[in-house]
């Protein structure tokens, strides 16, 4: 029988802390021994989060730790993980950090895109990239993992195909759909129910923060500066993501080169029809459907994820497992939320 891992989770009453509290709950060797919200401390977690009072009973929301544990879970502002996982880290424990604080190796990057100078560019180097598709030799052995953002998620496991075989091309155009949700709990005006409800509106069109998330990612596997040109779209949806990229390219055999990639990722899955998020809501799974359109030569690669699921708490949990040596698809659903 597997040890008991002891988790906290920090910043508990967000979307994805719901989401991955939902998981841990049913995940037969870890237990939640702490549930960490500076807001709404003293406060039992079934009045802020009322649906989960079945699976967490009375246990109190706590301004910091009172209980010992093994790994953390930070769902917290860019900033305060930023000042905690150094902190956090110098006390031995394991943290996978759900912000974007240590997502990039370029501390450039934070002045230009998230505003604030990073404090902790030696961690930037340490910090393993948590896709693990892409990484997951390096997440077995981390003790800091960077959870990456919904929209790179999608984008990257579409993409890399390309990558990894070093097939050349001219340009990479992606266009990304998010369900609100993908914003956070926080009321803000403009997802307000009257105005957000059969309403698309797309945003950060000339510079979106997990634009150098992406490129920083193809760098570190290529060496190359590939310059991507992303846009976001939020729909009016609660959760779900569609990435729609397009690669300018020479003919190849995409569905071969897709189905060869992804052959024994347990979570992805390469299909001969455009996926629906649908597919995907509540799981930790990606679908992929790669075509090619002759007339323009275009690859045109469609990846449909859970923007709360592989695109934050369940992909957490997918590298807590490689982390600690359980067998990796462990505790993570496998059927949608369906219809």
């Amino acid at each position: 029988m597997e040890q008991t891992l002891r988790v906290s989770v920090f910043g508990a009453t967000g979307y994805t802390a719901s989401e991955l509290i939902r998981v841990l709950t049913s995940h037969p060797y870890a237990e939640i021994t702490n549930l960490i919200s500076s807001s709404t401390a003293g406060k039992a977690v079934s009045e802020v989060l009322p649906h989960m009072t079945h699976s967490i009973g009375d246990k109190r929301l706590l301004t910091e730790p009172e209980e010992d544990y093994d790994l953390a879970f930070l769902c917290l502002p860019h900033e305060a993980s930023m000042e905690l996982v150094p902190k956090l880290l110098k006390q031995g424990k394991k943290v996978i950090d759900l912000s974007g604080a240590y997502r990039i190796r370029n501390p450039q990057a934070y002045e230009e895109f998230y505003g604030f100078e990073h404090s902790y560019k030696g961690l930037l180097q340490e910090a393993v990239y948590g896709l693990p598709e892409l990484f997951r030799k390096e997440i077995r052995k981390a003790n800091l993992v960077a959870n990456p953002g919904c929209y790179p998620t999608a984008t990257l496991l579409a993409l890399y195909p390309f990558v990894k075989e070093s097939i050349e091309f001219e340009s990479v155009i992606i266009h990304a759909l998010s369900g609100v949700s993908g914003a956070g709990r926080k009321t803000r005006q403009h997802f307000h129910y009257p105005e957000m409800t059969e309403n698309f509106f797309s945003y950060s069109v000339e510079k979106h923060r997990h634009t150098p998330e992406m490129e920083d990612i193809i760098k570190r596997l290529t060496g190359k500066d590939i310059k991507l040109r992303f846009t976001p779209t939020v729909v009016p949806s609660s959760r779900g993501m569609l990435s729609t990229v397009y690669i300018r390219t020479s003919e190849l055999n995409l569905r071969e080169l897709y189905m060869e990639t992804y052959r024994f990722e347990p979570f992805v899955r390469v299909v001969d029809t455009p996926p629906m998020t649908k597919w995907t809501l509540g799981t930790n799974s990606c679908y992929i459907y790669p075509t090619y359109d002759e007339r323009t030569s275009t690859a045109v690669i469609i990846s449909a994820i859970d923007n709360l699921g592989k695109g934050a708490s369940l992909q957490a949990v997918q590298n807590m497992n490689l982390m600690i040596g359980f067998e990796e698809e462990l505790g993570l659903p496998k059927h949608p939320l369906y219809p």
